[in-house]
């Protein structure tokens, strides 16, 4: 799967109203929301500007995730694709 399909795939995920599991693993509105618009910010900016705004592209989520408490499941494996594709992106471009 193309980076900005993981992208989409993400933000897609983020935008539906959080479920049960994923409260229980840590999850609140305010973060899906901050995550999500984080993650849109960076498969825009990779829209407009192409592959080479990668290099500029920091991304931390495993950061944020441990630092709020969030604990494995289908968010957090989407937000840990995420961030593994765009290192791997920018390692390779």
């Amino acid at each position: 799967m193309g980076l900005l399909a993981v992208l989409d795939e993400a933000v897609a995920a983020l935008k539906a109203p959080l479920g049960e599991d994923d409260r229980v693993q840590g999850w609140t509105d305010d973060l899906r929301r901050e995550v999500q618009e984080e993650i849109s910010i960076n498969r825009s900016a990779l829209r407009r500007h192409g592959a080479g705004i990668l290099r500029h592209l920091r991304p931390r989520f495993d950061e944020w995730m441990e630092h709020e408490g969030v604990q494995p499941g289908r968010l957090r494996d989407l937000v840990d694709d995420v961030q593994r594709s765009l290192v791997e992106a920018r390692t390779t471009t």
